[in-house]
């Protein structure tokens, strides 16, 4: 598992930041337990937020740009990309994590990465936050971009 060395979370105050988690609908029992997760930590944060679904995790890109230049000030994208026989992985796993990158970049507003590129469903079902997991990579996610939203705030101000 990679959850070795990750900061201790503490609750964050977010109270007045608007996000939108961004999800696709590929391995249902995996990315519910990702979106779970994400909503507990955006509900303990006190920001106001809105779930969007997505085709899969190819869409993930535009679908977060719309939402930031719609005024969002943090987006949470969630998906799940299991390897198969073919080289479709590695193309649709690039293009996820190249185009949420360059959506970051270009708006300048955090995306929250949790993306899951996995060799099976049970790497999946060990980070989805479900009970029996080993790690929660949906509320890692949610934490991660309300935590940069709030610092770049902070950089603006």
């Amino acid at each position: 598992m990679s959850g070795k060395g990750a900061p201790e979370a503490s609750a964050v105050d977010a109270a007045g930041l608007r996000v939108v988690v961004v999800a696709g609908q590929w391995h249902d029992t995996i990315t519910d337990g990702l979106i779970a997760g994400a909503r507990r930590t955006l509900d303990a944060s006190g920001a106001s937020w809105q779930l969007v679904r997505v085709p899969g995790a190819f869409e993930l890109a535009v679908a977060a740009k719309a939402a930031l230049e719609a005024g969002a000030d943090a987006v949470v994208a969630l998906g799940v990309i299991i390897r198969g026989g073919t080289p479709h992985f590695e193309y649709v796993s690039a293009a996820a994590t190249d185009g949420l990158t360059r959506v970051a970049l270009d708006t300048g507003r955090p995306v929250g990465f949790g993306v899951l590129t996995l060799d099976d469903e049970q790497q999946g079902l060990d980070r989805a936050g479900l009970p029996g997991s080993k790690e929660d990579k949906g509320a890692e996610a949610a934490d991660a971009a309300l935590r940069t939203a709030l610092l770049l705030r902070q950089l603006r101000g």
